[in-house]
């Protein structure tokens, strides 16, 4: 047994296939000075064929997992377009006259050599991206042939120094069981890949593999416990088998919930829709159940694009998630770019600190052209359903009352062209920042709700960096402070008489469950993968015995005590607790 990273989940039993090392051999080529001009055609030629190819394993990629993970390509474009990486590149030609391929080489081994002596999990994988680009426009330069897989039909285990994501983008889930990296961890762009797909991935390997695995050797793929098992025995086998049966039973047990309400035991409802970023998402959301939209990620509509999109062409797509919705309410969340989403077409100005800085209602409230474009289009699309406008990023009374006279302002434009709104539009704002928590009882008399966001919530309460392996097991959504504040939102919000959901990561994470019940929130809105599993654990939760356990968790002073009560109660739910959901169907 070989221990490595558990990096996607699942359990893969088969026989190996190992790629080939996506490296060439690049000769050290000298230019003769009249050569120059013809090379730095050869690297645009290579550059504008490889952003092609990006483009197109982006959009193949976006069909299966949508948008918010096919995002990972825009990273692999902006290293084309880096000026630090192509000045090097361009640098090396110009001053040593070397070939196009050798000046990206030793680019490629600058670049990386110094990300890995950087103390930063995260910076060593983004060297991961580098490699992946600059072998892609090597590849091009040398006019070396693409790393094939198995061209069968014969399931295999993917075994890899590390897997790319323009290798994994081709991947068939059904050929493809499971995948083991020598290279890598849980925040590589591959393994956010292999999860959005559903295919087991144990990575960091390296130094464990002696010898090496061989094509064709029987293997398991433990991608929940981050296991590789090479040359299992029978025994071994069995019991692998019966996991993964367990595990395929579970998936279609869930399946067969998406018709039941979702309501605990003693007969407590608990409304579950979807966070979605497009009409493909919105898809597998209503087929998984949702009732209706609780946050649309409309900035997803303005990237991958060279300007910003008409009103008419996001009136079109708010209409058509209203109508799908069927009289479910639509939540759509208002332009949130800035920090780490950007739009090529609209430079923002450099920040030390971006999450931090010129983002979100902060953009719009000074671009108020671009802001009241996409108000207009959706109070159109409130004709269609029962659609509400939601704020993010609000930190004071005053950022609700600028917006909301903008939004006025487009009431009255649409009352002169005689088109048709929800007068009466529902108008809400995201809680993620500490400072509106400290005002929620002040902001509720503004608002007709409240979403917690409480990805950025707890990242900014805690002061801590989630994408930083140094700290990142500081960020606790179970942290006494992070659950105060969430308690005195609530608290406040209901004072108020308005209601309040939750669209972070928390929402989707069943050992909240408690503490929402405790704390009187009836609606999660969550990823459209995790509406069955938290239906199910409803389903499954007495909400008086919940609310009784959390209360007593809220008394406890430190992150690992509550952790630790927690995980004592999720142990506790018997077997005749986990088929309840079943039997319901």
């Amino acid at each position: 047994m070989i221990k490595g990273i558990a990096a996607a989940g699942g359990v893969a039993i088969g026989k190996a296939f190992v790629l080939p090392t996506w490296e060439w051999d690049v000769p050290d080529q000298c230019l003769d000075p009249t050569d120059l001009a013809q090379e730095f055609e050869r690297l645009y030629e290579g550059i504008r064929t490889s952003k092609t190819e990006i483009e197109l394993m982006k959009n193949e990629f976006e069909e299966i997992a949508g948008p918010e993970e096919s995002s990972i390509f825009d990273a692999h474009l902006a290293i084309l377009e880096d000026p630090e990486f192509m000045n090097e590149i361009r640098g090396i030609i110009e001053r040593q006259y070397k070939a196009a391929e050798v000046a990206v080489q030793e680019a490629i081994n600058h670049f990386v050599t110094m990300f890995d002596l950087l103390d930063d999990e995260y910076m060593k994988e983004r060297a991961a991206d580098i490699k992946d680009v600059g072998n892609r426009l090597l590849k091009h330069l040398l006019g070396a042939p693409e790393v094939t897989l198995p061209t069968d039909t014969q399931p295999y285990i993917l075994v890899a120094k590390e897997l790319s994501p323009s290798q994994l983008v081709h991947l068939n889930p059904h050929n493809v069981l499971g995948i083991a990296t020598i290279l890598g961890g849980k925040t590589s762009h591959s393994a956010i890949m292999a999860r959005a797909i559903g295919i087991p991935l144990v990575s960091g390997l390296e130094s464990q593999l002696d010898p090496p695995i061989q094509t064709g050797e029987m293997i398991i793929v433990d991608g929940d416990n981050g296991k590789i098992i090479v040359h299992p025995d029978p025994k071994t086998i069995e019991h692998y088998k019966l996991i993964r049966t367990a595990q395929d039973r579970r998936k279609r047990q869930l399946e067969m919930l998406s018709t039941v309400d979702s309501v605990t035991r003693d007969g407590v409802p608990m409304r579950l829709s979807a966070n979605i970023s497009s009409i493909k998402e919105l898809d597998i959301a209503l087929k998984n159940g949702a009732k209706g939209v609780g946050l649309f990620r409309t900035e997803f509509m303005y990237m991958d694009r060279t300007s910003f999109p008409s009103e008419r062409e996001q009136f079109e797509v708010y209409r058509l998630v209203a109508e799908k919705a069927k009289g479910q309410a639509v939540v759509i969340r208002t332009l949130d770019i800035g920090g780490d989403k950007e739009l090529d077409y609209f430079p923002l100005p450099e920040e030390e600190n971006p999450f931090l800085g010129y983002r979100a209602i902060r953009i719009c409230l000074e671009h108020t052209d671009l802001f009241k474009t996409q108000l207009l289009a959706i109070l159109r699309a409130s004709a269609y359903g029962a659609v509400k406008i939601m704020y993010p990023m609000i930190s004071s009374v005053e950022e609700v009352q600028q917006a909301n006279v903008i939004l006025r302002e487009a009431m009255d434009e649409l009352d002169q062209r005689g088109m048709p709104y929800n007068r009466d539009i529902q108008v809400g704002i995201m809680i993620e920042i500490p400072a509106a928590v400290a005002i929620a009882d002040l902001l509720a008399e503004e608002c007709d709700f409240f979403s917690i966001g409480t990805n950025d919530l707890v990242q900014y309460v805690l002061a801590v960096d989630r994408m930083n392996e140094h700290i990142a097991h500081m960020y606790n959504p179970y942290h006494p402070a992070v659950l105060r504040m969430l308690r005195s939102t609530i608290q406040a919000a209901h004072a108020e008489g308005i209601p309040v959901s939750v669209c972070g990561e928390m929402a989707g994470d069943e050992r909240s469950i408690p503490f929402w019940l405790q704390m009187g929130v009836d609606h999660l809105s969550m990823s459209p993968q995790s509406l069955l599993r938290v239906k199910q654990s409803i389903l499954n939760t007495d909400s008086k015995q919940a609310s009784h356990q959390a209360l007593s968790w809220m008394k406890l002073k430190t992150s690992q005590a509550i952790e630790e009560g927690i995980q004592h109660y999720m142990n506790t739910l018997t077997d005749s607790d986990a088929s309840f959901a079943s039997s319901t169907s």
